[in-house]
């Protein structure tokens, strides 16, 4: 049987130290690719970063002209290395601070950790990009929080403004 077609374009962005080197096996960016797969995204990329300002944003750059989605794991915390959240909005043409206000409102309903998250949520050109937490169950739970206003979000940011 055929997969359904996607209706949008995503990339993943697992950020972390341990796994740019190969010491610790990826399992957050798997399981936000599987969700968006399941959420009629097309994921086209999947990339590894580590935990480095600039890298990330030079990765972001060159994927906001490539996809329509952009959702990074990882980084988000309030570790020395956590700067996800510093070179996501270093890109941004807006930040979307509702967004990322609901994944940390609906992840605390689960943990109080949730507090913690620096996650932020923006917009560079047509691209929307969300910070995700590392853990793959974070991950998930939070885009699983906003994947309701995806559609609309990328409708609006690829010039579907009627409604």
């Amino acid at each position: 049987m055929d997969k359904p077609s996607a209706r949008f374009t995503a990339a993943v962005i697992t950020v972390s130290d341990s796994c740019f080197r190969g010491e610790r096996q990826d399992q957050s960016g798997p399981a936000v690719a599987q969700l968006l797969e399941q959420l009629k995204f097309s994921v086209t990329v999947r990339e590894i970063v580590p935990d480095d300002s600039i890298k990330i944003q030079n990765l972001l750059i060159r994927l906001a002209r490539e996809v329509q989605l952009i959702a990074t794991t990882g980084g988000t915390g309030i570790a020395a290395r956590d700067v996800t959240p510093e070179a996501t909005s270093a890109v941004c043409d807006r930040l979307l601070p509702g967004v990322s206000e609901r994944m940390r409102s609906e992840g605390a309903k689960k943990t109080p950790l949730a507090a913690l998250s620096r996650a932020v949520c923006g917009v560079r050109g047509k691209a929307l990009m969300l910070n995700l937490p590392g853990s793959p169950k974070g991950a998930a739970e939070s885009l699983q929080a906003v994947a309701e206003l995806l559609p609309h979000a990328i409708d609006l940011l690829s010039g579907k403004t009627e409604h």
